[in-house]
């Protein structure tokens, strides 16, 4: 095997860098902080390897330009905060039902609003789950290392081409303003998953499935099927129905391809997990501290563990009651009042008990305070 490279690299970088080993070729965005890196680093790299950046006049026009590339056979991707991630939420409903690959990420700062630009928040959790209307599901991923931040979103590019759907990579300003060594894989150690494509001359359903696969092929604009594509409900065909029964069974479908391969999709780290007593449930820069807090909790002889969710939607609900069934306590520890407390506490409160622990001043939380919590609680 070929000697890996070390290189340090600040999280934004390692988000292009994976997003361009993933094989994205087109980026269109809007320069909002804590991700104006992402978008400078990808209009900088992109050219130099037949790739397209553009920069848009907004959000909204941001996330229509990466659904239009997609569909075109690229693999594209935008990058914004908390305000530009509420304008793009139209356009990702828009890729849910279209069924179009592309990954959004959304480096969260302190909100509502303007709110605090320059400041780390993990307040937008909810809103990824849920922040464009309609029954749906969605992926949601939130690593919390500058190499995780680089297989993560190499791994959200692969998930949207797999089951042709949108996915959100979060991150936070702490982990994506951060800088660490890291050993870069090489080419050939990196896993690149492409979408399906029809066989040349068949009779082409852009929305016809086949088998036990509840996932369609997806041809290109431009290699010589025609096709439509639309927002409102549709047929097998693309064009737009009003029959109920086609809707139920699309609308339908739509959430299956994801709920049904939560095996696959699912993704978490567990801490100290072995003998542990009480679970910290934790994510992003928040899991840096909850870790440090951790040892020094041990080192009293306090039994902690951590479970961190890396894949956030759909949630590890399978990992999360077997926890909760073995252990006297959990505490969900995030920068926001409680949004994932609440489905930690809908899923594990039946069987033990579920506290959080809360911060929305813009300020990391630190070991010592989870230290103090734990202890208290």
């Amino acid at each position: 095997m070929a000697e890996r490279t070390v290189k340090l690299m600040q999280g934004n970088e390692a988000c292009v860098e994976g997003a361009i080993a993933a094989g994205m070729r087109f980026y269109a965005g809007y320069p909002i902080t804590p991700s104006t890196e992402i978008a400078e680093l990808s209009a900088a790299k992109l050219p130099t390897i037949g790739g397209k950046f553009i920069q848009m006049e907004d959000e909204i026009a941001s996330i229509s330009a990466i659904i239009g590339a997609s569909l075109t056979g690229h693999k594209s991707m935008t990058a914004t905060s908390g305000p530009g991630f509420s304008l793009k939420q139209e356009g990702i409903g828009y890729a849910v039902i279209s069924e179009v690959p592309c990954v959004i990420v959304n480096v969260q700062r302190g909100g509502p609003s303007t709110g605090l630009p320059t400041s780390p928040a993990q307040g937008d959790i909810m809103q990824a789950r849920w922040g464009t209307h309609g029954d749906h599901s969605i992926i949601a991923l939130y690593p919390s290392t500058v190499r995780e931040i680089y297989d993560t979103t190499i791994r959200a590019f692969n998930l949207a081409e797999k089951y042709r759907t949108p996915v959100i990579l979060l991150m936070d300003e702490v982990i994506a303003h951060m800088r660490e060594k890291i050993e870069m894989p090489n080419d050939d150690e990196i896993e690149v998953y492409n979408r399906k494509k029809p066989q040349a001359n068949s009779k082409y359903l852009p929305y016809g499935v086949k088998g036990g696969d509840i996932v369609p092929e997806m041809a290109s604009f431009g290699e010589g099927y025609r096709f439509h594509v639309t927002g409102l409900v549709h047929s097998e065909t693309g064009f737009p129905t009003n029959n109920h029964e086609i809707a139920e069974k699309l609308i339908t479908r739509l959430v299956n391809k994801i709920e049904y391969n939560v095996d696959d999709i699912v993704e978490y780290e567990e801490y100290k997990m072995e003998d542990a007593d009480t679970v910290i449930i934790t994510y992003g820069a928040t899991a840096r501290s909850a870790k440090s807090a951790i040892d020094a909790l041990r080192e009293e002889g306090i039994k902690v563990g951590m479970f961190r969710p890396i894949t956030i939607w759909p949630i590890a609900q399978k990992q999360i009651e077997d926890i909760a069934k073995k252990v006297d306590k959990i505490s969900v520890i995030e920068m926001n009042m409680g949004q994932y407390f609440l489905e930690v506490d809908r899923i594990a409160g039946k069987y033990t008990e579920v506290n959080k622990y809360g911060r929305v001043n813009g300020e990391l939380i630190a070991p010592e305070e989870i230290v103090s919590f734990i202890k208290e609680g």
